[in-house]
């Protein structure tokens, strides 16, 4: 017997895996429980969809909200608000760069407890691969952590303890270790040797700007910290994840490894859909990213390998920092971090369903189904099926709007995109049946708490490797 709904989402057209159909969502005990035409609404509340797309909630699987510590640069509180505006209702939170960062079980547990009493959306926390800490990795991974996160180039750390990249050995090592654990290694892969020589290189010939910061992280520092990463993932047998990939011949590369028999996601940032150097030039500081933004003939292939699936995800990597870290004409100096949690999934609706045709089941199954499916929660999130948490974002597909700073929800208001016209806008949020955000104002205010924390599956235990490491 059907549970009695609480809730039912009306008329609007839902986002299914097999097509966009106008139906009613029911909803009880936070579940999705009925889907169908004019379900019976005696004794529910209604959410009137009419006119509205309605999409499985997004799962941001790469996000920085700085926790422990350096709250000020964002927080659980105000990150997640943000979040939940731009359609979001699971989030993965990066190891770093909070302090500790969360590369042992004692860290992990004070995230932990942060997360639970601020984060109003659901969530997962990310353990992190770093040298002297390997003895962690079973433990944060029995501890519940969704995956683990390395560094190929330096993060940019400032003080003793802060996250640091590994070099080759602690990364094969590294993978050796996760292998067996049911968890995937996420991959910030950009050559350090390349973009530290390029990078001295231009501090002494005294170019500064923009421009130059972006040529000292080319396209093939990335390419070659990539095919060293595949490599190892096939010695060991590591499920990898390649993070913010900016370009569509790293992605390739990735691919190729893939037809081999490497198990590896590619995920690239809605960054690198919609702006490009040129645009970094222009708005300076608050566009700079590593890696870096690149051409648009770049940008549309990039598209292209979307709407073909070679592209598995697309994730924020909200990274906010104060105000004064964007400050100064050394563009080596200033902090690098695109803050953008607000905006994925309406830039991915708009730039790429609105304007360049890609169907509304892709855009969901970049956004939610395929990050549900990669980190083993698709038994609870990433679809709006019967049975899974009712994680919906309500769309009005007609509703162009401009950004402007007062409409940002995160601490401290930065984005490259305040002034564009976006093509639709999120109308409201819902997880596990709950309203956590409305644009006419419910979920603005300062209600903390009431998001859960999400443990994977292990998808991917007992991999053998394909060779030994000598």
């Amino acid at each position: 017997m059907m549970a009695q709904l609480e809730w039912v989402v009306k008329g609007g057209d839902a986002v299914l895996p097999d097509g966009v159909k106008r139906l009613d969502i029911g909803i009880a005990g936070g579940l999705i429980v009925a889907i169908g035409e004019h379900l019976d609404t005696t004794h529910a509340q209604i959410i009137d969809a009419a006119g509205l797309t309605v999409m499985p909630g997004a799962i941001d699987v790469h996000v920085h909200l700085n926790e422990p510590a350096l709250g000020h640069w964002e927080g659980f509180r105000t990150g997640t608000l943000a979040l939940a505006a731009g359609g979001c209702t699971t989030f993965f939170d990066m190891p770093l760069n909070g302090r500790p960062p969360t590369v042992s079980v004692p860290a992990l547990r004070l995230k932990q407890a942060l997360a639970e009493s601020a984060s109003r959306i659901d969530y997962g926390l990310w353990g992190g691969l770093m040298p002297g800490y390997l003895d962690q990795i079973e433990p944060l991974a029995a501890a519940g952590v969704i995956g683990f996160k390395a560094f190929m180039s330096s993060p940019g750390s400032f003080e003793e303890g802060d996250f640091c990249e590994v070099d080759d050995l602690h990364l094969l090592r590294g993978m050796a270790r996760i292998a067996p654990t049911g968890r995937l290694l996420a991959l910030h892969a950009e050559s350090e040797p390349i973009v530290s020589a390029l990078a001295r290189e231009m501090r002494q010939e005294g170019r500064v700007d923009a421009r130059s910061y972006a040529m000292s992280r080319p396209v093939w520092a990335e390419r070659e910290a990539v095919r060293r990463a595949l490599l190892a993932a096939e010695m060991t047998g590591c499920p990898v994840h390649f993070v913010h990939i900016s370009s569509a011949e790293a992605v390739m590369d990735i691919a190729e490894a893939r037809r081999s028999g490497v198990d590896a996601s590619i995920e690239t940032c809605a960054h690198y859909l919609t702006l490009t150097v040129d645009d970094f030039v222009q708005l300076g500081a608050i566009a700079k990213c590593a890696p870096p933004l690149r051409d648009t003939s770049n940008l549309e292939r990039m598209w292209e390998l979307i709407a073909d699936g070679t592209i598995n995800l697309v994730s924020s990597d909200h990274s906010p920092c104060p105000p004064e870290m964007k400050a100064g004409d050394n563009y080596f100096d200033i902090w690098g971090g695109i803050s953008g949690a607000q905006s994925t999934m309406e830039l991915v609706l708009g730039e790429g369903c609105l304007k360049r045709g890609i169907s509304l089941e892709r855009a969901a199954r970049i956004l939610a189904e395929a990050p549900a499916q990669r980190f083993g929660i698709s038994d609870r999130k990433g679809s709006i099926q019967v049975g899974l948490d009712a994680d919906l974002a309500l769309v009005d597909l007609n509703h162009a709007y401009t950004l402007k700073q007062e409409d940002l929800l995160d601490r401290h208001r930065q984005s490259p995109y305040v002034g564009r016209t976006f093509g639709c806008r999120v109308i409201r949020t819902l997880v596990r049946g709950q309203t956590v955000y409305e644009v006419s104002g419910i979920g603005r205010g300062d209600k903390q708490g009431g998001g859960l924390p999400i443990r994977p599956t292990p998808l991917f235990a007992n991999r053998q490797p394909r060779r030994q490491d000598s």
